[in-house]
């Protein structure tokens, strides 16, 4: 049995652990680097793939939208809402 809290009886499902992984692109010209678990960057190469564009440019573009939105989110939340917002929408 996990327990969530070390003084209480309540009980807590086990943590799915998916590796973060930090990976170095360029977005217009400047080198960045972009921090997101395996399973995220396996569904961006996916997408990208099937929008005929390279990792680098479909991260640009959701880096370019979240700028316009002037959201203070950072990117690598931004990725993961796009992936979420991407598979939803199917």
């Amino acid at each position: 049995m996990l327990r969530c809290a070390r003084d209480t009886q309540q009980t807590c499902a086990p943590s799915m652990k998916s590796p973060v992984i930090k990976r170095s692109i360029v977005i217009a010209g400047h080198k960045t680097s972009v921090s997101i678990e395996d399973a995220f960057w396996t569904a961006l190469k996916e997408i990208a793939q099937a929008r005929r564009q390279s990792v680098a440019e479909l991260i640009g573009s959701i880096d370019g939208a979240r700028q316009t939105r002037n959201t203070s989110g950072n990117l690598s939340s931004a990725i993961r809402v796009f992936v979420l917002d991407y598979y939803r929408g199917r």
